[in-house]
């Protein structure tokens, strides 16, 4: 049919006047009321204090009560456990500057800062910048404390060793799966009379038996280190590598890893290194030949509806990326992450 001055009228009768928040989509107005004010208005991204994923703070260290949230973020800026570059403590405050992220998640169809419960309830206070061993004490016990509260606890490293000390909290009722994006295995042993380092949180927590090896996949594994990861596939991980991953077969890798983790309490780690060099040159142990951001988010979002527990984004370190995409791409798959946890059965509200 061609266009016509009737058909233009009735658009002017529907959006000459309409405001961004005035949406004829059902499902987007359903957006809209919970974003936009009266007006059209929607806080400016850029204005105000910078909070992960521009949450609303809640000073959790400093006494105030969280127990109403569904899901809190928090930043662990610690990279004392390294065998590379150093710099991941800046993790936090960097995914903290990234300004415009969300609301709104299109592939899952939700809102979650605004359709959840969450906030950003600051950094985990450290007792020490020199000691490893007292770190890891603060973090198990600043997350100890969420899950207290029926909080899921979803954070910001930090260098991939504070893994450990996370499950150490959310395992404390039975070992859970895990769903692992990394190029790293993460699952060797002591490296110079140092077993607690980055490299190998996930063998300590299976020999701690926080873990259940068999409904843990890790996805995305290359590199040099290949030859250090026996611990995975001997302990009954399931063991993805990088270069199996192509367009054809990641509805195979998505319904693998539904498969491995099934319907039980299930946490999710998210190395930044997972990444080509290309999308995050801002980590300590930078590998080529690694996922496109593209293949990440259809990897995530396949893992709709998983029972997650707890989860984390590590290894950004920010100072290696002068272009800041590095903290862009933590800061989306972050934000990827919380969108699952809303759909997540171990929310404790709905």
């Amino acid at each position: 049919m061609a266009w016509s001055a009737e058909k233009l009228a009735r658009l002017q009768q529907t959006f000459s006047n309409a405001t961004g928040g005035d949406l004829q989509d059902p499902k987007g107005q359903r957006i809209a009321e919970k974003i936009f004010s009266e007006g059209g208005r929607r806080p400016a991204p850029y204005a105000g204090m910078p909070t992960l994923l521009d949450a609303p703070h809640i000073a959790f260290a400093d006494g105030e009560d969280i127990s109403r949230l569904d899901v809190a973020l928090y930043g662990v800026p610690m990279d004392l456990g390294v065998t590379n570059r150093n710099g991941s403590r800046f993790g936090p405050r960097a995914l903290r500057s990234i300004e415009r992220v969300g609301p709104y998640n299109d592939a899952l169809e939700c809102a979650p800062i605004h359709e959840m419960l969450v906030a950003d309830i600051g950094d985990v206070p450290m007792q020490s910048r020199f000691d490893l061993t007292q770190s890891h004490a603060d973090i198990q016990d600043f997350v100890s404390k969420i899950i207290a509260k029926d909080v899921i606890p979803l954070g910001v490293g930090g260098d991939h060793s504070i893994s450990h000390p996370i499950l150490k909290a959310v395992a404390k009722n039975g070992p859970v799966g895990m769903i692992h994006i990394d190029a790293h295995c993460d699952t060797g042993g002591s490296y110079e009379g140092e077993k607690f380092h980055h490299g190998g949180p996930f063998r300590n927590a299976v020999l701690d038996g926080l873990l259940d090896p068999e409904r843990t996949i890790q996805i995305g594994i290359r590199g040099a280190a290949k030859y250090i990861w026996e611990f995975s596939e001997m302990s009954g991980m399931t063991v993805v590598e990088a270069a199996s991953i192509t367009d054809a077969n990641l509805p195979h890798i998505i319904a693998k890893a539904r498969d491995v983790i099934g319907d039980g309490p299930t946490y999710f780690s998210f190395d930044i290194d997972s990444l080509d060099p290309a999308y995050a040159p801002g980590t300590g142990t930078p590998e080529v030949g690694g996922l496109t951001t593209r293949e990440a988010l259809k990897l995530i979002r396949g893992m709709k509806g998983a029972n997650l527990v707890g989860g984390d984004v590590v290894e950004v370190a920010p100072a290696y990326d002068p272009t800041t995409n590095t903290a862009q791409n933590g800061a989306q798959m972050l934000f990827e992450i919380l969108s699952l946890m809303q759909f997540s059965p171990s929310r404790t509200s709905n």
